[in-house]
């Protein structure tokens, strides 16, 4: 336990005493013990030396593990699957079994996804009132034109779910976006894409609050960092890449207009305009009369000695 005092119900079920709910009924039944005497408070506040027991059994709480992990695609987010599918836990390793998935990516989905045993920091990453960002990088069957990307923003209506909304939207080719989510329902993005008949292809999480790792290989999980946990628990500052999309539906930027040209120009590309000619004909100051030559290209000088 470290040094920060922490409630007794939040003490109670991280060390394995139930639900903070259960721990809440625990306590109000008198059954739980601090340094020897009946604690009917769930708000007490325990600190290191506190001796908190359930019964006869002392309470001893679990260390806190925050791990990053690079989910691949073809996993499903749970520890039993009624339909039989591969899960995480399929992957990791068994003295990971007692974490908690931070949120979902489904089966098709790949990223970023938070383990803990934490539920108070699992709800404050998730829970939509906090509004902690997760980006994704969405690619697409087919390109479609920026007016998608501008409904995206407005809102999307989903039939069963209703309006659906991202944050931010950036266009990076044809068929591949980056969308920031503040809050989402399940298969959110690719709702939104499926009501313009977009299929996605692929989705990749990218970011949770200001927290990315594009180093970490699929499968591989790592521990957080105390100074990455803040990352995790703010959003950046500034959202990148909020501005809205052109409204050019050529693609992810206009392009640039032609150059004009001058009528004496000739055609474009051939270098030998009008006003060549014209030059050719009176000479240029200083220069005297242009020499004439006969079958030599643009640039070269006339033999001398002929005439």
């Amino acid at each position: 336990m470290n040094n920060d005092p922490i409630r007794l119900n939040k003490f109670l079920a991280s060390g394995g005493a139930g639900s903070r709910r259960h721990c809440d009924t625990l306590i109000k039944d008198g059954e739980i013990t601090v340094n020897g005497e009946i604690c009917l408070n769930p708000g007490y506040r325990v600190i290191e030396g506190d001796v908190v027991r359930h019964g006869r059994k002392t309470v001893t709480p679990k260390q806190t593990v925050l791990l990053l992990f690079n989910k691949p695609r073809g996993y499903v987010c749970t520890k039993d699957d009624e339909l039989r599918r591969e899960t995480i836990f399929d992957i990791l390793p068994p003295k990971l079994g007692h974490l908690n998935h931070v949120g979902r990516l489904d089966q098709d989905s790949e990223g970023l996804l938070i383990l803990t045993n934490d539920g108070d920091l699992a709800n404050r990453i998730s829970h939509p009132r906090h509004k902690t960002e997760k980006e994704y990088i969405v690619t697409v069957g087919s390109s479609f034109d920026n007016e998608v990307l501008e409904k995206f923003l407005t809102g999307v209506h989903v039939p069963e779910v209703g309006k659906l909304v991202a944050k931010a939207v950036h266009r990076i080719s044809p068929r591949r976006v980056s969308v920031v989510l503040e809050t989402g329902v399940k298969r959110q993005i690719r709702e939104m894409f499926k009501a313009f008949h977009l299929r996605v292809t692929k989705l990749v999480r990218v970011r949770i609050g200001s927290l990315t790792d594009p180093t970490l290989p699929p499968g591989r999980y790592r521990p957080l960092e105390e100074e990455e946990i803040k990352l995790l628990m703010t959003n950046p500052v500034a959202v990148p890449r909020r501005e809205r999309p052109a409204t050019s539906k050529s693609g992810p930027a206009p392009k640039r207009p032609a150059k004009k040209t001058s009528p004496r120009a000739g055609k474009p590309g051939s270098g030998r305009g009008v006003g060549r000619k014209v030059a050719k004909k009176q000479g240029r100051p200083g220069h005297g009369p242009a020499r004439k030559s006969s079958k030599q290209g643009p640039g070269r000088s006339p033999k001398r000695g002929r005439r």
